[in-house]
């Protein structure tokens, strides 16, 4: 079974390229050169030097003391919580600027939930001093202001997507409206691994920075390379792909996937695409979706801005249907408790995002011996106002 895209821009059976024509002459240019800018020294270098100097690479990996003793296995937090923006996201915008500018593109868009996609696309056309115009749902813009000001301190334009459910899909379908209109100078810099190919692989790569590095931590604390499982929150999926992907191959390593289950899986209002969903397109892929019996996609829920998402990037649908992967999903309950653990437990505030990753142990027991890598995707920053009202703080 293979785990990575294959010449077509499939994984399995999801993936592939569903687009307006408009869009062909833009999507066919970046298949055509991503891997080659990709790979050129050059670029390599200067990915890399960003990363280093300006992101703050690379993030620890923490082992988490009293977690592992509560839970009785060993629990390693990847910390990309502590990347400039509070999040794992800028690796991702960081590629995709340097890509932009290969491509002589002169203006980025971008869609954002939680804001931290937007935050950190707005911080690298800041740095590069490229146009930036971001869309965000109307409701994630009201629950998520301080990343609004964030963004707009940074000089980018923040567009609210007014239809829909007025949160991620709805700003992901606005920003493609954008680039259909202007597809010359035009960029959209894509915050998951979700989207035609080459998008999936391509953020998929960029965010491996991250799997790349557990690997050499891991030997210099463990002595072996090799987590026993790796853990991720699951959205659109390129924290979780960036997570997995040096150990896709790797069959002794356990992938794990915890989505939000909202009020519960069958409660209406949830994201849990893995139970819910059935094969559609979205966005410009075939992919897992939640839908109705005619096609008509469901409006997802979460707590958490960034994991409402009806739909999973199509590497992570391949690796539900494969079987390689495990999924859970978390309800909103689960993760604020899961949240408020870790921060009296460890001291970290993580981002409600990653809560849901952390809520794992409620539903999956480990050994003694077992190395459990956790993605600490972002920091909880973003949502003190949620974790204020949830907890009457």
């Amino acid at each position: 079974m293979k785990y990575h895209v294959d010449d077509r821009g499939y994984y399995g059976d999801f993936g592939g390229a569903f687009i307006p024509e408009m869009l062909y002459p833009n999507v066919e240019e970046l298949r055509q050169n991503y891997l080659k800018l990709m790979y050129q020294d050059d670029f390599q270098k200067e990915f890399h030097q960003l990363l280093k100097d300006y992101v703050g690479r690379p993030s620890p990996l923490y082992f988490a003391n009293r977690l592992s003793e509560k839970y009785n296995c060993k629990v390693y937090l990847k910390r990309e919580d502590l990347n400039h923006t509070g999040a794992h996201k800028v690796n991702n915008t960081i590629g995709q600027i340097l890509m932009a500018k290969k491509l002589g593109k002169k203006r980025i868009i971008a869609e954002t939930g939680a804001g931290q996609h937007g935050v950190a696309t707005a911080t690298v056309c800041a740095l590069m001093g490229i146009d930036c115009v971001v869309y965000m749902g109307e409701i994630d813009i009201a629950r998520q202001a301080p990343n609004v000001a964030r963004m707009k301190m940074l000089g980018a334009t923040v567009k609210p997507a007014l239809s829909g459910s007025r949160t991620l899909k709805d700003a992901t379908n606005e920003a493609i409206r954008d680039w259909i209109n202007n597809p010359v100078d035009t960029h959209y810099i894509i915050g998951s691994a979700i989207g035609p190919h080459p998008y999936p692989d391509m953020v998929t790569r960029f965010q491996s920075v991250i799997s790349e590095e557990i690997k050499w931590q891991l030997k210099e604390k463990e002595g072996r390379e090799l987590p026993d499982y790796v853990v991720a929150c699951i959205g659109g999926g390129s924290n979780a792909a960036g997570t997995y992907y040096h150990f896709l191959d790797e069959k002794e390593v356990g992938i794990i996937a915890v989505e939000a289950a909202g009020k519960g899986v069958n409660s209406g209002e949830s994201a849990a695409t893995s139970k819910l969903g059935k094969e559609g397109i979205i966005h410009g892929c075939k992919t897992l979706l939640m839908q109705t019996k005619d096609g008509q996609i469901t409006e997802p829920y979460s707590i958490s801005a960034g994991l409402d998402y009806p739909g999973v990037g199509p590497l992570h649908s391949h690796l539900y249907k494969s079987g390689r992967g495990e999924f859970y999903s978390a309800t909103d309950d689960e993760a604020m408790e899961a949240g408020l653990e870790l921060t009296q437990l460890e001291g970290i505030i993580p981002a409600i995002e990653t809560s849901h990753a952390l809520a794992l142990f409620k539903y999956k027991t480990f050994k003694p011996d077992d190395v459990v890598v956790i993605s600490l995707s972002g920091r909880g920053d973003k949502d003190l106002q949620t974790y204020i009202d949830y907890f009457k703080l």
